[in-house]
């Protein structure tokens, strides 16, 4: 096997450094638009540095829910967690459109005992007995995720789309299975079912290891919460928001335990096809 010049390897390491600075959470369904009586569908979930694909950790499915196109919860079957990525399937017993959601809450804190500085994750009734009582600098930040997709078996519904009022979540104003190239898309923020105004989205097309750009979309949600997208291309996308406290690597970041900080993030895969 002939060596790599120097000069090229060094170019790879610099491209990689690039693009693996940050870790993003997303669901890859086998299918989004499906046909035909009761299909299914496989969804790959993982954490990792290169979009859709498997390479850090495996997303946790603890908080996993499937809302059905009437509104109701139905299950997930032949759930999975391997090393780098967790696996499900669903049956769409329904004719409509699903919401898959992973959503998770805990607390952060980070505190000072004996002259030491220490941090501290877990559920929030769990902070009292688990924070020492001679804690001093407590910061407190309450963390909020949810990671989605979105799937149709035949003719596309809305009722599965109404925000849960809970968190940063994303309404659709265009429906997430109707994306194609040349038609802009609409989507609307919501903070506990309110109007997330000034809150920075990302939008990213998957592929990421094959190229040599990131290729992000980079957008401010306006006093209704809402953003417009002009998709380049047909493929998978991801979407990303976050609001709240920055600087969580900060010691000092935070709130009181009163008052905590928040932080609530939101990630979405979709599908756009060509026109």
């Amino acid at each position: 096997m002939r060596r790599l010049p120097l000069l090229a390897m060094a170019a790879g390491l610099t491209l990689s450094a690039t693009l693996a600075h940050a870790h993003r959470a997303w669901m890859l369904p086998s299918s989004t638009i499906l046909a035909g009586k009761e299909p299914w569908v496989t969804v790959d979930a993982a954490v990792s540095t290169d979009l859709f694909h498997a390479d850090h950790n495996p997303m946790r499915l603890e908080g996993l829910s499937v809302v059905a196109p009437d509104g109701s919860r139905t299950a997930a079957e032949n759930a999975s967690t391997g090393k780098y990525r967790s696996t499900f399937d669903v049956k769409l017993a329904q004719p409509g459109t699903y919401r898959l959601a992973v959503v998770s809450e805990s607390m952060l804190a980070s505190y000072r005992l004996n002259g030491e500085t220490r941090r501290w994750r877990g559920a929030a009734d769990a902070m009292a007995k688990d924070i020492p009582a001679g804690a001093q600098d407590l910061r407190v930040t309450r963390m909020q995720s949810r990671t989605e997709t979105f799937i149709t078996s035949g003719k596309p519904s809305d009722k599965a789309l109404a925000p849960s009022g809970s968190g940063l979540e994303l309404v659709p104003l265009t429906h997430p299975n109707d994306l194609v190239t040349g038609s802009p898309a609409s989507f609307a923020f919501v903070l506990d079912g309110l109007p997330a105004a000034g809150v920075e989205v990302t939008v990213i097309p998957g592929g990421v290891r094959y190229r040599d750009k990131l290729g992000e979309m980079k957008f401010t949600t306006d006093a209704q919460g809402r953003i417009n997208v002009n998709w380049p291309a047909a493929g998978m996308y991801w979407i990303s928001a976050t609001h709240g406290a920055a600087g969580m690597g900060d010691a000092n970041a935070g709130g009181t335990l009163d008052k905590p900080a928040r932080r609530a993030s939101y990630s979405a895969t979709v599908e756009v096809l060509p026109q």
